[in-house]
């Protein structure tokens, strides 16, 4: 089997875990000898996307910029995992039809769940109206309706939801699994 590119695209609220589970995911991915990029929202609007808003039209922008990225890079055979919030259903369904192998991840978590482990405080600030624009608060959040995966960081695991994603991905033949060694016969080209 040919080891192709794809896309795992994590979408969810600000803290709902997605940057974690993204980084085990390519952690385990690397280990397995493939090879991995991540897009952290937070990264991307530092290098790829500095001096963009929060309007709607802003972030879409800065969603189809990391979508452009991922597509490059899936077609080069490498798994490229965005981790962003993504809060407009359009511009991630945009990226679907863009990139072709895709794998939408939600990463739900409930608001009084994320306000609880908010160690900055934003979600206070934000339900206080004090940040304007704040997705999933102030400003519109779409969940994905037919994701691939959804994961609950509520109310699972970190490694539950982990799991789970390996499961999906190992089932359907996208990675290699886990008790083959890496590059031992697996037939995969990394």
């Amino acid at each position: 089997m040919e080891h192709n590119g794809f896309t795992l695209w994590f979408t969810g609220l600000s803290g709902a875990g997605k940057s974690t589970l993204s980084t085990r995911v390519a952690d385990e991915l690397r280990r397995r000898g493939v090879k991995v990029e991540i897009l952290d929202g937070d990264e991307v609007r530092t290098n790829l996307s500095k001096g963009l808003g929060f309007s709607k039209e802003d972030r879409d922008t800065n969603i189809k910029r990391i979508g452009y990225v991922c597509k490059l890079l899936t077609r080069n055979g490498v798994v490229a995992i965005s981790a962003a919030i993504s809060p407009y259903r359009e511009a991630r369904d945009y990226n679907r039809a863009q990139i072709g192998r895709f794998i939408e991840i939600y990463v739900e978590c409930s608001i009084e769940e994320l306000t609880r482990r908010d160690v900055k405080g934003l979600y206070k600030k934000a339900l206080a109206g004090e940040l304007p624009n704040f997705t999933g608060v102030s400003d519109p959040y779409e969940p994905p309706l037919k994701p691939e995966i959804a994961v609950n960081s509520g109310t699972e695991s970190v490694d539950q939801s982990f799991r789970r994603i390996l499961d999906y991905l190992e089932q359907r033949g996208w990675i290699p699994k886990a008790d083959v060694p890496s590059g031992a016969g697996c037939g995969c080209k990394h």
